[in-house]
């Protein structure tokens, strides 16, 4: 999407980057354009590995957010970004407890699973550690297992609405659907969490969410 405001938000990303698809969600819920610069983290070894992206993020990771002349990486720290220059509509709710819990739950699923599923982690695993795909598929499920166990206690409570806290999407709500995609690439077995399952089949049905899909996006290959 081209953006025509005079700081435009510009986002380095991969299209099926769990971390990525967060942030455009994100963006989607603020309703903000925004231009997207895809970062290909496969082909001819990954760009995020040339000079030119490590300019970017040395650490060669996505996404990242150029705005003002300066970047912001980390979805976490990008989603609060935007909540701090765009704070309406919120991603966070009003008081302390309610931000803590939403922020508990996003940091969650940013920490304790996704840097164990990530692209670099099952290169690592089938490359230099020699796994087999039936090994890494094993190494996904377990710890989306034991996220996905703790997440889905947390949202067994009476702050949790029709989405993650309250009845409106939030912050929480845009790392839980990207994770849950993730899980569903790697067949890691969904049926032991209700609220993750009915709150992520909800969010899939609004356009913030579907249109910030992984297979929605410009640099998805086409069939």
């Amino acid at each position: 999407m081209a953006s025509e405001r005079p700081d435009p938000l510009i986002l380095y990303g991969y299209w099926r980057s769990s971390s990525s698809y967060r942030v455009r969600i994100a963006l989607n819920l603020k309703g903000l354009e925004y231009e997207q610069q895809p970062v290909h983290l496969v082909r001819d070894g990954g760009a995020q590995n040339l000079p030119a992206y490590r300019e970017i993020n040395p650490l060669g990771l996505v996404p990242a957010l150029l705005h003002r002349g300066r970047v912001v990486v980390q979805s976490l720290a990008i989603c609060e970004y935007l909540e701090d220059l765009f704070p309406a509509p919120a991603l966070l709710p009003g008081d302390a407890s309610g931000r803590a819990r939403v922020r508990g739950l996003a940091q969650s699923i940013a920490s304790e699973i996704q840097p164990l599923n990530n692209l670099g982690v099952t290169q690592y695993l089938e490359g230099e550690m020699s796994q087999t795909a039936e090994a890494i598929n094993a190494w996904m499920s377990h710890w989306v297992a034991r996220g996905f166990s703790a997440v889905e206690t947390w949202l067994d409570n009476s702050a949790t609405g029709r989405f993650c806290h309250g009845d409106q999407p939030g912050l929480a709500d845009c790392f839980l659907v990207p994770q849950v995609y993730n899980a569903e690439r790697f067949s890691c077995d969904l049926e032991p969490y209700p609220n993750i399952r009915r709150i992520s089949t909800l969010c899939r049905e609004l356009p913030a969410f579907s249109s910030a899909a992984p297979e929605s996006q410009p640099d998805a290959p086409i069939d």
